[in-house]
């Protein structure tokens, strides 16, 4: 299996098992969930890898995917609005979350980009990830 670098805070994990419940709250309204990292299945074949990522609530034209090397980044902005009652031109509940998620991650060989597929459907984003052919050694002639 490929070994995987996180990008992201390195101590985000540690600070919020550590705080959860704790002294740190978010304010928001009953019922409201802020959203949770991105989560992340990865998966090798012998010729490709296959990335699950839940993103839920995300429309498609705002999820971004950058492949460079061996390296995967995975944007997301987040738009979540619920109203609760209107009443004569007035809203009387309104909750609102506007934000940025985002994962980046190595792999244990390089991507063709060319050749990658993304597809996203019911808030699960799947990435076919080809890898790159090595180039095979080559012996000089010396002259």
């Amino acid at each position: 299996m490929a070994n995987l670098q996180r990008y992201n805070d390195p101590f985000g994990d540690l600070f919020d098992d550590l705080f959860r419940g704790f002294l740190v709250r978010p304010v928001v309204g009953e019922g409201t969930q802020l959203p949770q990292r991105l989560k992340l299945e990865v998966s090798e074949e012998d010729n490709q890898y296959k990335v699950l990522a839940d993103i839920p609530g995300v429309k498609k034209e705002d999820i971004h995917v950058d492949i460079n090397g061996d390296q995967v980044s995975i944007d997301a902005e987040v738009k979540q609005e619920k109203e609760a009652k209107e009443n004569g031109g007035r809203i009387l509940h309104s909750e609102r979350y506007y934000g940025k998620l985002s994962r980046s991650f190595r792999l244990s060989q390089e991507i063709d980009a060319a050749g990658a597929q993304a597809k996203y459907s019911d808030g699960v984003l799947e990435l076919i990830l080809p890898k790159k052919q090595a180039e095979s050694a080559r012996r000089l002639s010396i002259q």
